[in-house]
């Protein structure tokens, strides 16, 4: 009896989320290779004019050029839809290139979205420097303050977009009742899962409607490859495949591969960036010359019980306060010796940075202020060491500010 080679076989109907982290999608070519291919070609062969016909015509879905399909990219939009709990997903070059597709394929001139104020910085400049021009109008709000949200609700309001938990300070939206406020408004909910990934938060599940990744991060793992993913239903993701083949921003079949094999770890590795997070969070609390830790998973956390409730770890990242200056800050930095200092998070290899410049320096001071990118916040993505090794290096940094 032959196997069948279809993405969604019968033994993984039921697989739970590990298991679709590592199967799902897969279809074998004619030569059964175990791993998933590769494939490298920007286009493809057609039998001959009445199949090209059909293929360009949408009659035959087999793949016509790699910028519209590609086996590798498919496999990768499909296993991580599984993972989702979404009906389709369309691959993008980086997770910026997401959001740009979305707003692209859902908005025009004279609608209205809401931002929650502290979403990453290239979101805020993406969104108010290039579609505020084009007459997209912008309204922000905190992403704890759902009374805010209820207000700037507007007739011409298209979708909710909040990135939970916050980058770099750790905020968490109730994503359930984001999800009911946009239903009774019959808007949109999108849900910016990439602190998280779908190891440890499943936005679908609690109400949204689109997911935002950047594959860069927590699916790569390793800091190799850029890419991104929209997710949600067929009747939203459409456009954005539409516009993706259209406009360009597709993801390469090399990096679609590259983030099959992360997928892989995902879970594995976000137990353990997870469990080395909160032990240093804890451990930073402890410090005398720390302000304040914002990380989810401490207890003092405002939000702790929400980001338990939607969440089943708290995640790799986390930020605090110094008692000092920017040059403090700097400081402390700069006298750390084996953390990357890097902009990147989501990677094997602790990362450290200064948001209000870099990260978020493209903002004005008032956007900063209002989104509370202070001069003496740090942002710690902590990675896969030893958690001694990263507190001994960390502890050059608190040395710097007892001079």
């Amino acid at each position: 009896m032959t196997k069948s080679k279809d993405p969604i076989a019968e033994a993984l109907k039921s697989a739970k989320s590990e298991t679709l982290a590592v199967r799902a999608g897969q279809v074998r070519t004619h030569a059964d290779e175990h791993s998933e291919a590769l494939f490298l070609t920007s286009s493809y062969v057609f039998d001959n004019c009445e199949d090209a016909a059909a293929r360009f015509s949408g009659e035959n879905d087999c793949s016509v050029y790699t910028r519209y399909t590609n086996p590798t990219v498919r496999n990768f939009e499909q296993r991580l839809a599984a993972l989702e709990g979404a009906e389709d997903c369309v691959a993008t070059s980086s997770g910026m290139g997401a959001i740009m597709s979305l707003c692209l394929a859902q908005l025009r001139s004279g609608d209205h979205i809401i931002c929650s104020s502290d979403v990453f910085g290239s979101t805020v400049v993406l969104l108010n420097n290039f579609f505020a021009k084009f007459g997209v109008e912008i309204s922000y709000a905190k992403l704890t303050d759902m009374d805010a949200w209820r207000s700037a609700i507007k007739d011409n309001t298209r979708f909710l977009f909040i990135e939970t938990p916050s980058n770099p300070l750790s905020h968490v939206g109730d994503i359930a009742a984001f999800a009911d406020l946009a239903h009774q408004h019959n808007l949109l909910l999108v849900v910016d899962n990439c602190f998280c990934s779908p190891a440890l938060q499943k936005p679908l599940e609690l109400g949204a409607d689109i997911i935002i990744h950047s594959a860069t991060k927590y699916i790569d793992g390793q800091g190799r490859c850029l890419g991104g993913a929209v997710l949600g239903a067929e009747q939203h993701i459409e456009s954005v495949r539409s516009l993706v083949r259209a406009g360009g921003p597709s993801l390469s079949p090399f990096n679609a591969w590259v983030f099959l094999k992360g997928l892989e770890t995902l879970h594995l590795r976000m137990r353990a960036h997870s469990d080395n997070a909160l032990a240093i969070a804890q451990w930073l609390e402890q410090q005398p010359t720390i302000e304040k830790v914002f990380y989810t998973g401490l207890s003092s956390h405002p939000q702790h019980q929400l980001a338990a409730a939607q969440q089943s770890q708290f995640g790799g990242v986390l930020s605090f306060r110094i008692r000092g200056d920017k040059s403090a800050a700097w400081r402390f930095i700069n006298a750390t010796q084996m953390i990357s200092l890097t902009a990147n998070l989501g990677d094997a290899k602790t990362t450290i940075v200064h948001p209000a410049s870099t990260t978020h320096s493209r903002l004005s001071d008032l956007e900063r202020s209002e989104a509370g990118i202070t001069d003496n916040l740090i942002r710690v993505a902590v990675g896969l060491e030893a958690v001694e090794d990263i507190m001994a290096d960390l502890s050059l940094g608190l040395a710097t500010l007892n001079q």
